[in-house]
């Protein structure tokens, strides 16, 4: 029977394993072993340059999700997968994990393409000069003085009549001043 393991990989590899893996088992015949193997990632917002962008971002950097029949051919050919530490689990023997909490971990995938989190980063931080892009104070500059993600705002203060004036914006109307 098939069950969830988590492999421990080289953090940036965790795409070439898993392809390593797939084409390693339809190389050897395993395949029947070697169910699915995912790399868990979300989409998330981003800002940059003033625009919102939807990023694919891993959120297990250095782990891939197998579903494998654990076969010591199969754990052979994993453990020896390059870029592959080993398997997560005690004392060099593999734990598996459930159902119910791999797919927490892409859990799905379906859902998260559907709606994407809410997070969101933007190229800025506070103590920063950034220029506004729009609305009534665009083309203004301002230092960077709050940063509410809950609501996406950013709290600008700029100089109206030589008088310094908080003024609160979409993270979208702000980018980092040149």
């Amino acid at each position: 029977m098939a069950r969830w393991y988590i492999i421990h990989a080289y953090s940036g590899f965790e795409n070439k394993v898993r392809d390593a893996i797939i084409s390693e088992a339809e190389r050897l015949g395993l395949s029947e072993g070697v169910e699915e193997v995912q790399v868990p990632t979300e989409t998330i917002t981003e800002v940059k340059r003033g625009k919102k962008v939807q990023v694919e971002r891993k959120f297990m950097p250095g782990y891939v999700l197998a579903k494998l029949n654990l076969t010591d051919d199969v754990y052979h050919l994993v453990k020896n997968t390059p870029k592959v530490t080993g398997f997560l689990g005690s004392m060099n023997k593999p734990q598996a994990i459930s159902e119910k909490e791999a797919s927490r971990y892409f859990g799905g995938v379906a859902d998260a393409q559907a709606s994407p989190k809410r997070e969101i980063s933007v190229d800025y931080e506070i103590g920063d000069s950034v220029k506004v892009l729009d609305g009534p104070f665009a083309s203004f500059n301002g230092i960077v003085e709050e940063l509410d993600f809950d609501k996406a705002k950013v709290k600008v203060s700029v100089s109206i009549f030589g008088r310094a004036t908080p003024v609160e914006l979409d993270f979208e109307h702000v980018e980092l001043a040149k």
